[in-house]
């Protein structure tokens, strides 16, 4: 009887083995179980993080508009850059040019003084005086993908009167340079922390060079 329950416990044991797979994959040929469609997964998942289009725009932004004034402002009717707002041009044009894979786009606005049609134009006028000063700074008008005009419908302070604040340009990152997109791949971080990267280097090593991130646009 002892011994049918040994012979009855060896089957079912042997029986539970061999569904198992990791019992198969240890006691089988080499190469005898068959991917179950996750290998790889790791590889693909890295590749889509350090790829991610979107993630790498939403980053660039907010440290675009955390470390330089995405904004300019204007005096009443007029596009003229004064002294103030070309000193903040300057700060985002260095800021541009350490990132030669990065486009951006300049927004006008205007106070809520005067007619739509009118203050769309101004607008307008606006986001190219930014445009055409930022490419007087080195930056390639390639990467200022476009100049847009919202006029006086975003206001900052809703009012009827003559607001500075709502008389304005924001420059935005908008994307990436079409034959730099093959840059992210594997270089994400590199790219976002560029600057810290640098920042490490001895400075024998940065002596000659002058620019250290790339070539500008």
């Amino acid at each position: 009887m002892y011994k049918t329950l040994a012979v009855i416990g060896l089957l079912g044991v042997s029986a539970c083995a061999s569904t198992d797979p990791l019992y198969r994959n240890f006691q089988g040929e080499a190469g005898a179980s068959l991917d179950d469609g996750s290998f790889g997964n790791a590889t693909m998942n890295n590749t889509l993080a350090m790829t991610n289009r979107q993630n790498f725009v939403i980053d660039m932004s907010r440290r675009f508009s955390q470390e330089v004034s995405p904004m300019v402002n204007f005096a009443f009717n007029s596009a003229v850059l004064d002294e103030g707002a070309r000193e903040t041009l300057r700060e985002q044009a260095r800021w541009i040019r350490q990132f030669p894979e990065v486009r951006f786009r300049v927004y006008g606005h205007t106070d809520l003084v005067g007619s739509d049609s009118y203050n769309k134009s101004l607008g307008m006028r606006r986001a190219q005086a930014v445009v055409s000063y930022l490419a007087s700074q080195g930056i390639s008008r390639s990467r200022l993908e476009a100049v847009a005009s919202f006029g006086e419908t975003q206001p900052l302070v809703v009012t009827e009167g003559r607001e500075r604040r709502n008389r304005r340009t924001v420059t935005e990152v908008s994307g990436v340079v079409e034959k730099r997109q093959g840059e992210l791949d594997g270089k994400y971080a590199q790219i976002i922390y560029r600057e810290y990267v640098n920042s490490a280097m001895p400075v024998s090593t940065l002596s000659g060079v002058s620019i250290v991130s790339g070539p500008s646009e």
